[in-house]
Formats: structure tokens, C-alpha cells, sequence
């Protein structure tokens, strides 16, 4: 989707996979700025991805923020994985912005329930503690991967360890669940499906204004009118559009509000 008005201050991407495009980063990062993109919130998947999300943002401080942690939809890591990993994001606190991505796997939990094979959530959710432990030890926003069920397993771990900056990226619960959240002051973000998914659109028509950001989890490819275009932080400009049709808030108003509360909750450019 392309369109042109003027949004009155720039945006930011706050969930993308940057490693996962593969060759394409630094022409992505030289098209940001062009598109408007003041910055983007680089998460990272697993020790390898740390090391070169890190790397990435050295290159383009201010630009890109970079989040380390290990995604749940994979195998569970080994005691020596995981400690590993934690040992260096433990040497690397300086540098990271948040810690993720992180939380349960629902999907991978789903796909071996719908074949009638075991699925052993409590490492997951051991796993995830760890994360929260050291999120709480280094005072860093979390960024959790946790949706329906799942969220409330992350919410009881959250509460447990009263940990209050916790963003739910791509999140879909229960109207319960919402109300949880939202009185705990957790974040949400929406992605380019709030085009056209009516279960997001409900969902951004009750969350609290000044939680919410926007996101594209790019290189995830989106449906609708996105189906022929290849994810670009840019595209968070159409998440901000689609919630302004949603809540009737005029569009300039949304792009600051949107800026806003993704730099006060990461504490960007401070």
C-alpha cells in the first residue's frame, strides 16, 4: 500500500526480524530514513541472531535498537544453549534495548496437538522465567511472543516477578486477558493485518491509547493488500492509517501518539 499524506513526525518499527532479510540489510537500513522511519526494534531469535543483530545496530546506532532473547516457536535449547546465550546477552546489557523475542509457543504447541503428538510445555515456560529474571536483574523491557492461553501463563510470570515493561507483540486473547494486560499497564503493537483481520481490529478498538505501537514482524509476509509487496518497516504507516479508521482519532494525531509511546517505552534517543 502506498499513499502519500503527510504524517507530521516520523515512525517507528517496534518488532521486526532484521536478520532474517537475509542480504538485504543495509539496502533496507539506507531506505528507512527515505520512508520515514526514524528507527526500528530489531529482535533477535537465538544466540547466532544476537551476534548479528548486534552487529547491524553498531553500524546504525539511533536507527536500529536491538532486542536479544530466543524465539519459543523452535526445539527447546540445551541447558548449555540457553546458558550460553545468557551469558552473553549478561556481557552485552549495554547495548541491548530490550530483551527478545521471547514467551510460549502456541503455534508449535497447536501444530503437534493437531497430529496427536506430546508437546511438553514446561521447559517453555521455564525458559521463559529465565528471560523474565533477567529482564527484572537488568531493568529491560520484555518483549513477549505469547498469544491467547499462552498470555496468561506469561502474565502469571510477569506478575510473579513484578515485572511491569512487558510488550506483547502481535497479540490476540481473550477479552479477559485484555482487561489484565491493559490494567497492568502492558503494551500491545499491531502489525499490517490490522488492515484486515476484524479479531485485531476489536482488539484495537478497546486497548488503552497510550499502549499501544505498531509493528511488522517483517520479513513475515501479510495478506489483503500487502500480499504482493515485501514487508518494510514503512508499512507501519498503514498499521497507524487502519487504527485510525478503527477509533475515528484523526491521522496526525495517531502518528504522534503512535511515536510517542513507542519511544517512551523503549526510553529512545534519551
Amino acid at each position: 500500500m502506498q499513499q502519500t499524506e503527510d504524517f507530521g513526525c516520523p515512525v517507528i518499527d517496534a518488532h521486526i526480524h532484521l536478520d532474517q532479510y537475509e542480504d538485504d540489510i543495509q539496502p533496507l537500513r539506507l531506505s528507512l530514513a527515505p520512508n520515514g522511519v526514524k528507527s526500528v526494534i530489531a529482535v533477535s531469535t537465538q544466540l547466532a541472531s544476537c551476534q548479528k543483530i548486534e552487529r547491524a545496530a553498531a553500524a546504525a546506532p539511533e536507527l536500529i535498537y536491538p532486542a536479544y532473547g530466543y524465539h519459543p516457536e523452535q526445539s527447546i535449547p540445551s541447558t548449555e544453549q540457553l546458558n550460553e546465550l545468557l551469558d552473553w546477552m549478561e556481557n552485552h546489557t549495554d547495548s541491548m534495548i530490550a530483551v527478545g523475542e521471547v514467551g510460549l509457543p502456541y503455534y508449535s504447541r497447536m501444530e503437534a496437538e493437531k497430529a496427536g503428538q506430546p508437546f511438553d510445555m514446561d521447559p517453555y515456560i521455564s525458559m521463559l522465567e529465565q528471560f523474565i529474571i533477567f529482564a527484572k536483574k537488568h531493568d529491560k523491557p520484555i518483549i513477549l511472543h505469547a498469544v491467547y492461553e499462552d498470555a496468561d501463563l506469561a502474565c502469571d510470570l510477569l506478575e510473579k516477578h513484578q515485572v511491569k515493561k512487558a510488550h506483547f507483540h502481535w497479540f490476540k486473547g481473550s477479552d479477559d486477558t485484555i482487561r489484565r494486560m491493559a490494567e497492568n499497564g502492558y503494551y500491545i503493537s499491531f502489525t499490517p493485518d490490522l488492515v484486515y483481520e476484524k479479531e485485531i481490529q476489536d482488539l484495537a478498538s478497546k486497548y488503552p491509547h497510550n499502549q499501544i505501537m505498531a509493528e511488522t514482524d517483517g520479513p513475515w509476509p501479510f495478506e489483503g493488500p500487502f500480499a504482493a509487496h515485501k514487508t518494510h518497516p514503512r508499512m507501519v504507516k498503514d498499521v497507524i492509517r487502519a487504527w485510525c479508521d478503527v477509533t475515528g482519532v484523526k491521522l496526525e494525531i495517531a502518528a504522534e501518539l503512535f511515536y510517542k509511546n513507542t519511544k517512551q517505552f523503549y526510553n529512545l534517543y534519551s
